[in-house]
């Protein structure tokens, strides 16, 4: 018997480094993708600190690589991972999904999540921000603070949900304004958002909406610099600028990734479309600037709660 109990007590030590850290967890370690660099960027820096949370609630180990993009370094990513114990593998983007279906035929044990997709598996899950209703709030505070009726916005791809609502929101709150596109095809491309950005000031614009990542700041500093009110997003932007950021439209990426960690810990997150909103404050406006007037602002909040109570927009009323 006493040697039967040493054995037993060296088979557990052998076992313990692939288990959980903690009693009755099925998260063990989490490793996170991102399609480029985590500095002077605002959606990685938001997913990077998503990470770092899962980190310190679960009291795991996490993982992380920049600059992923194509299938084959997708695979050897995970496949690092996986031998560091990984058994939750987030992507940061919505280019990893079917890099990750695929992987769940070489690895059925591992669970996948990556961001803004519409892919259905058992074994991968997309986490969506519903941003339209963001936009058409921004929209809304943009056509109110225009004197010029002159607005611009510096979007990365048409499909951006938060373009529609942002032009449907400019509209319902000023018919007469005309609103300026472009597009800048990369997330993180400061040099043509910039050009974009003085194209649109040399024909008048008063409100600059950019809405990407590396490049919201560098944009945001230039309209300052030209007196020029601007909103800022995924992160709140406020001290970039804080005279001249109207508020920022803010996705609390962060928070989306802690909720997604917690269901899988306690088995409740299922391969899917999880969408979230403004509904339990995922999505949020930042401070709003002191200059927009005080009865806008009622109007503003108001309709902001009205459609967490009964999901209908201002102009679906």
């Amino acid at each position: 018997m006493k040697k039967y109990g040493i054995y037993s007590l060296i088979m557990i030590l052998i076992i313990l480094p692939g288990c959980s850290y903690f009693e009755g967890s099925n998260l063990q370690n989490v490793g996170m993708i991102f399609e480029s660099s985590i500095d002077d960027n605002s959606w990685n820096e938001k997913g990077y600190q998503g990470l770092l949370e899962i980190e310190k609630e679960f009291k795991t180990d996490v993982f992380y690589k920049e600059n992923i993009r194509s299938e084959n370094e997708v695979a050897r990513t995970v496949d690092e991972f996986v031998k560091k114990g990984v058994n939750l593998v987030i992507g940061h983007g919505n280019i990893y999904g079917s890099h990750f279906v695929e992987l769940t035929k070489t690895y059925p044990e591992i669970h996948f999540i990556y961001m803004n997709g519409e892919i259905y598996n058992s074994n991968v899950t997309s986490l969506n921000f519903n941003s339209h209703a963001m936009g058409f709030f921004g929209g809304m505070i943009a056509g109110e603070m225009s004197e010029t009726d002159q607005i611009g916005v510096i979007a990365v791809y048409s499909w951006q949900p938060e373009l529609e609502g942002f032009y449907e929101g400019v509209k319902y709150e000023n018919p007469n304004a005309d609103i300026y596109i472009d597009f800048v095809n990369d997330w993180d491309d400061k040099e043509r958002a910039l050009s974009i950005y003085e194209e649109f000031e040399q024909a008048g614009i008063d409100i600059i909406f950019p809405i990407g990542n590396a490049y919201n700041e560098a944009v945001i500093q230039a309209a300052a610099e030209d007196g020029i009110y601007s909103l800022g997003y995924i992160n709140d932007q406020n001290d970039i600028a804080p005279d001249f950021v109207l508020t920022s439209l803010i996705q609390h990426v962060d928070k989306v990734y802690v909720k997604a960690a917690r269901d899988f810990n306690d088995e409740e997150l299922v391969g899917g479309i999880r969408y979230y909103d403004f509904h339990n404050d995922y999505i949020t406006l930042g401070d709003l600037n002191e200059a927009i007037p005080e009865s806008f602002v009622d109007e503003l909040l108001k309709g902001v709660e009205i459609y967490k109570e009964s999901n209908l927009l201002p102009n679906e009323k």
